[in-house]
């Protein structure tokens, strides 16, 4: 009996000496540092609409569009003066306008002018034929997505 014991325990000890050790392991996760798209997804000159959501739950909305310039632009779905009504921007033609006050912007503007009712401005650049935005540039416009506390 002793032998059947000795037996099966240098029989474990080889099979994970061999086998498992030669098991590949599992890559540790890293947190995405940016959030990338083809740029030719934004050709035909409609904004896309995103949402970004953060690890305490909060939907940041942003949205993309080639405005008529043929610049690739970007900016928070909200404002500074209407982003507690949460409604955001949607687009009429060359315009991003307002679903709160009805105000009308021009995709060239979008990203330039700042404050007000203007899409509040979200960094991206363009490389390699990607547009590319930081995670840490969305992660600045929560404040007009964290709806916790305010009363609407």
């Amino acid at each position: 009996m002793f032998t059947r014991i000795t037996s099966a325990f240098m029989l474990a000890t080889l099979y994970c000496m061999f086998v498992v050790s030669t098991l590949p392991t599992a890559a540790r996760a890293v947190p995405a540092t940016q959030v990338t798209y083809p740029e030719k997804t934004f050709a035909d000159g409609k904004a896309r609409h995103f949402t970004y959501k953060t690890d305490d739950g909060v939907a940041i909305r942003y949205f993309v569009l080639k405005s008529s310039d043929g610049v690739i632009r970007a900016a928070f779905d909200a404002c500074n003066v209407c982003w507690p009504e949460n409604k955001g921007y949607s687009q009429k033609g060359d315009f991003m306008v307002c679903n709160n006050c009805g105000k009308r912007f021009p995709s060239t503007r979008i990203n330039e002018v700042r404050g007000g009712c203007n899409p509040a401005p979200l960094n991206r650049k363009v490389e390699n034929g990607n547009v590319i935005i930081q995670v840490g540039d969305i992660l600045q416009g929560k404040h007009y997505f964290d709806f916790r506390g305010v009363k609407r």
